[in-house]
């Protein structure tokens, strides 16, 4: 699945490259910000992270639309999308990740449990991305999209400022 990116070795390399981030967070439940924050000296780093469990919350703090909301519903790329771009728009940020999806227990046919889908916004970009980590629990699914998060954080940075 994802490599493994420590929260440690993640800010180092933002610091190194002066980036900062934020995080918009949904079914983690601001997992990846606390992964981060456990680290001493991460406030250089670290903006903000935006928890927006309902869909009115990613409407008022993200400005994500209703319009995708009910459209696409909120486990949705486009919905990733939305979020990143609107945590990157609403802090400091260079690099935003998002993430919504379902955890479970539950999810339908359409939606499986584990589906978590991602958005991470760069200052010239915003990618998403959708990860299936099947039904192997709540917890587990929670902690493999933060893991997942921090990769592609890491990626994002590393591809900033090169060339």
């Amino acid at each position: 699945m994802s490599q493994q990116v420590s929260a440690s070795d993640l800010l180092d390399l933002c610091r190194t490259k002066g980036l900062i981030i934020a995080t918009a967070e949904s079914c983690t439940g601001g997992m990846v910000g606390a992964w981060l924050t456990e680290v001493a000296g991460s406030s250089d780093v670290f903006d903000r992270g935006f928890i927006t469990y309902s869909n009115a919350a990613k409407h008022e703090m993200l400005g994500v639309n209703q319009s995708t909301l009910e459209a696409y519903g909120a486990v949705s790329e486009q919905v990733a999308h939305e979020m990143a771009q609107g945590a990157r728009d609403r802090s400091q940020a260079d690099l935003a990740v998002s993430i919504t999806g379902i955890a479970g227990p539950g999810g339908s046919e359409h939606k499986p449990e584990g589906r978590v889908c991602f958005g991470i916004a760069t200052p010239s970009t915003c990618k998403t991305e959708t990860v299936e980590f099947g039904a192997a629990g709540r917890a587990n699914v929670r902690a493999d999209a933060a893991k997942h998060a921090l990769m592609l954080l890491t990626q994002a940075a590393l591809a900033l400022g090169d060339g």
